[in-house]
């Protein structure tokens, strides 16, 4: 291909794409939309019951009332603080321990079989024992987002340590490189975009272990106020909170879809 065409085709390229990024972001825009204002018409015509299923109108009133009385951003401000906690110091200790395998064949194979085994465990269910052991506060909340993260990014770095070249390493050996050479030029580059993999669902585990820690026991978080707008009986307050999670994880993610292109930013392919 010549090279005023390679560069015309590649000009055409980048408009598609920002064409059809448009268009499907219009598209997502347009959806959300159409979803509210169907919610809206069919509780507000009571084909859908109001009491159970509220209506958007309604909940942004009991929003607007809980924000200006400051509990519900308060409790916003709190579940984002644990979330991203445990989020972050899952993530990095989780990458830390699985690129730890790379160091000992031996300790890689004995430790496997466990880290395997307590992936397998529900760690929602270690919830109360977690509220029990680090109390009702803050605390408890980064560490059950924590538990939710870390094996995950364990195991996405070991098995990025997997595909690691072996021949690549050999060569670097015979080249004179050392260990800490290899690991920082080949082992690290080759298992990030494994570990980066892991942070959309991260987030999301992360999010989901401190909402079931404000559901057990706490003093603040949107879990919390669930909890409580559900056993008086405040059906509006329970879809703001409901409401204010959707979004709160929509934020998160495209956090972390902007977070994911700036780490493998030197590892994307040039056209």
């Amino acid at each position: 291909m010549a090279q005023p065409e390679k560069k015309r085709y590649i000009e055409d390229e980048k408009k598609r794409q920002q064409r059809m990024k448009r268009i499907v972001f219009g598209g997502q825009i347009g959806l959300g939309v159409l979803v509210i204002v169907l919610w809206e018409v069919l509780t507000r015509y009571e084909v859908m019951d109001p009491y159970y299923w509220s209506s958007p109108s309604t909940i942004y009133e009991t929003a607007k009332i809980a924000f200006l009385e400051g509990t519900l951003w308060n409790d916003l401000v709190y579940t984002s603080l644990a979330t991203l906690a445990g989020f972050a110091s899952g993530t990095l200790i989780g990458s830390l321990v699985g690129l730890s395998f790379w160091w000992s064949a031996y300790y890689s194979r004995i430790s496997e079989p466990y880290l395997i085994a307590f992936n397998a465990i529900p760690k929602l269910a270690l919830g109360p024992v977690i509220v029990i052991l680090f109390g009702i506060g803050f605390f408890s909340k980064v560490m059950l987002a924590f538990l939710m993260t870390v094996i995950v990014t364990a195991l996405a770095a070991h098995s990025g340590i997997k595909a690691i070249d072996k021949d690549l390493e050999k060569l670097l050996y015979s080249l004179g490189a050392k260990r800490r050479h290899v690991f920082t030029k080949v082992v690290v580059p080759t298992t990030m975009p494994w570990i980066v993999s892991s942070l959309r669902i991260n987030i999301a585990l992360a999010l989901a272990g401190t909402i079931v820690g404000e559901f057990i026991s706490s003093r603040q978080g949107i879990g919390r106020m669930i909890l409580y707008a559900g056993q008086i009986l405040d059906i509006d307050l329970v879809w703001v909170g409901v409401v204010v999670l959707s979004i709160l994880s929509l934020l998160m993610y495209a956090g972390t879809v902007s977070l994911e292109k700036l780490l493998l930013r030197g590892q994307e392919p040039k056209q």
